[in-house]
């Protein structure tokens, strides 16, 4: 099984336990064994979750403002959570890849491998909740041919995305591509560097 193969199989694991509940507010109840790269994909895809469903919430325009600021700040805390997960599995190939030596012609690539399982997750969340408007019985007959043809193009894109990182994951092992990761430095969320919070003091 490819890498993407197992990745996408959590993927809608996470989403279809999440959605037992349909409650942001549910512990997580990862399967996996802690400390494995399928315990991060988990952990990552509810994340991903979670925070599609704040969005949701937050743009009800009857929304009150004290709710909306305390969800605002669930986002954000969110948003890190993400951020430092595929730091965490960018670790992962890192770790996995460190007895590869590259090839003198090796390129570097535009983004990390967990940067793009970042955009596989959200494509697994994309592709669940527009079968939900395919499904509809509610729905008008063109909301739901719509949905269907924009379901079709996400399901490609989703195809073509794993075969990409599978690729990518392969010439890394191969020695033609190299890995250089970046830790995300996030100005906004450090006391430090956002002039909002480190003049208050």
């Amino acid at each position: 099984m490819s890498f993407t193969s197992e990745a996408n199989q959590i993927f809608n694991r996470a989403i279809k336990d999440y959605h037992l509940t349909d409650d942001v507010n549910t512990p997580m109840k990862n399967p996996y064994t802690k400390d494995s790269i399928q315990y991060s994909l988990y952990t990552k895809c509810w994340i991903d979750t979670v925070q599609w469903h704040y969005e949701d919430i937050i743009r009800d325009p009857h929304i009150d403002p004290v709710e909306a600021l305390a969800l605002k700040r669930r986002i954000d805390r969110s948003n890190q959570d993400r951020t430092d997960l595929v730091e965490e599995i960018d670790s992962f190939f890192r770790q996995h890849f460190s007895n590869v030596k590259p090839l003198p012609e090796a390129r570097l690539n535009t983004e990390s491998p967990a940067w793009a399982v970042d955009r596989l997750s959200i494509l697994a969340l994309k592709i669940y909740h527009m079968q939900e408007q395919v499904d509809r019985t509610d729905a008008e007959p063109e909301h739901i041919a719509r949905c269907k043809a924009k379901l079709n193009v996400l399901l490609e894109q989703q195809k073509d995305l794993s075969l990409a990182i599978d690729q990518l994951l392969e010439d890394i092992e191969r020695g033609r591509i190299y890995m250089k990761v970046y830790r995300q430095m996030k100005m906004y969320n450090d006391p430090a560097t956002n002039p909002i919070l480190y003049n208050q003091k």
